[in-house]
């Protein structure tokens, strides 16, 4: 009975072994990615927080009180397939995803690292191409690399090249992803959906009749805009919704509130390609990465105004008031349909799109 027990727990332990063996769909940026980061990153370590946000808040970045203001930084890692696409590649999008990360949480950057895992037989050109890219995008912002590190691997190691940044900025005032409030309006800065599907149809090789590109881009300088003390525009929450798409980022910003959230189907921005592309990949473009656009939860009263300060800078030149907040359903995101039905939009297990960014 004893032996029979041992090799049964044995089993058992096997089987639990497999079970917890990690997917793509784990980092993809949907509940599966939650979960993990949760369950096996954040319960195991006993330090998160420098007593401002933490990693326990899951935010778009960290704070540090100091003096009178907040240090905020954030990380990320790269790894994107391919590596330059319609619109950007990965030396463009590795800046643009760290600062807005940044300006999500209301902080003005200043200077960015960038580490470097690259693959043995890696084309040198295409290296200096992706730090030119780079370069060309802090210029945008007008911050610069100050650190880095760089390591080579085997061939077949490592699949080309991995970049990975950290960014530091500061902020008076941090905006949390959890900060909305009741009759919020909730803003979206422009088209959903184009630099996922521009890269599931740069892999695929599909062509459509309207052209997409990916909208890889810092937006630090709208955020900068719609948050300077000359607006008395009352931006409650941000959060720029990349992988998992603005299905995920709505989901957390309603599940961390408290408050429902409901938009409209007919106010959602889709390009006409990403449109098409998505119907002929069966596709929700709502869950698709987005990598130059953000979502803003403000005032009511103020949304006309913050919606009219966007659409003034060809970033935003697309923005739409797609929804806002409900006493109810609390914590949850529903969608009015074109036809009027509703139906609850759920954040997706993965991103339908893989290594986007």
């Amino acid at each position: 009975m004893k032996e029979y027990s041992e090799e049964s727990n044995l089993s058992s332990r096997e089987e639990n072994k497999e079970s917890r063996k990690l997917k793509m769909e784990h980092g993809a940026g949907g509940e599966l990615m939650t979960d993990l980061i949760k369950n096996s990153v954040i319960k195991k370590l006993t330090r998160k927080s420098a007593g401002g946000i933490g990693l326990d808040e899951l935010d778009d970045g960290a704070t540090i009180p100091f003096k009178n203001e907040n240090i905020v930084i954030t990380t990320d890692s790269h790894v994107v397939n391919p590596l330059f696409f319609p619109g950007g590649d990965i030396g463009r999008l590795a800046v643009s995803g760290t600062v807005n990360d940044l300006a999500m949480m209301g902080a003005k950057p200043i200077a960015l690292t960038n580490s470097i895992i690259v693959e043995e037989g890696f084309d040198i050109n295409k290296l200096e191409d992706v730090i030119k890219s780079m370069d060309k995008t802090c210029s945008e912002v007008g911050i610069p690399i100050v650190t880095g590190d760089t390591k080579v691997l085997g061939s077949g190691e490592i699949d080309g090249l991995v970049i990975n940044t950290t960014g530091i900025g500061y902020t008076k005032k941090v905006i949390p992803d959890s900060g909305l409030g009741p009759n919020d309006h909730i803003i979206i800065s422009g088209t959903v959906g184009d630099h996922g599907m521009t890269l599931m149809s740069s892999k695929e090789g599909f062509t459509f009749k309207s052209d997409i590109s990916s909208d890889v881009r810092p937006i630090n300088n709208i955020i900068e805009k719609l948050l300077s003390t000359e607006n008395e525009i009352k931006v409650s929450a941000m959060k720029d919704p990349t992988r998992g798409g603005v299905a995920t980022a709505l989901n957390d910003m309603a599940r961390k509130s408290n408050y429902g959230i409901i938009i409209k189907e007919d106010n959602i921005p889709i390009n006409k390609g990403v449109k098409s592309a998505s119907e002929m990949l069966g596709l929700d473009p709502l869950e698709v990465a987005n990598e130059g656009i953000f979502i803003a939860g403000v005032r009511d009263e103020d949304s006309e105004e913050a919606l009219e300060l966007i659409r003034s800078f060809e970033e935003g030149k697309n923005a739409q008031i797609i929804g806002n907040t409900i006493d109810e359903w609390h914590g949850k995101v529903l969608l009015e349909t074109s036809i009027g039905g509703k139906r609850f939009v759920e954040s997706p297990k993965g991103d339908p799109v893989p290594r986007v960014c």
